[in-house]
Order: C-alpha cells, then structure tokens, then sequence
C-alpha cells in the first residue's frame, strides 16, 4: 500500500474538513504528548534491562 502525493493531500484536506482548523493544533500537540510518553517509556524499559543485566553480570 503506497500513499502518494495526491492520496495525502486527500487525506488532509478530508480531515480539515472533519475538525477544522483550529482543532488541528490541539490533535498535533496530543499526539506529540503521546509519542513522547511511549518514548519515555521505552528508555525505562531499556534502562531497566540494562540494570538488571548488569546486576545479574555482577553476582557471577
């Protein structure tokens, strides 16, 4: 499935007309809050393999 120029701007022009215009900024800006929350959330994660990883490495 290959989205094109036309196909996007179709996209956007179905979802400005859905929301409006000022509605667009509050959506961008929830949606940049959520993808930098599963960010945070990830590097915990990672963070907390690490750790454990170098516990379990140190009592050997």
């Amino acid at each position: 499935m290959n989205l094109g120029t036309p196909e996007i701007l179709l996209i956007a022009l179905v979802v400005l007309l859905l929301f409006g215009g000022k509605k667009i900024p509050e959506l961008m800006k929830g949606l940049g809050k959520g993808v930098k929350s599963f960010k945070d959330g990830v590097k915990g994660l990672d963070d907390d393999i690490k750790e454990a990883t170098t516990i379990e490495e140190t009592k050997k």
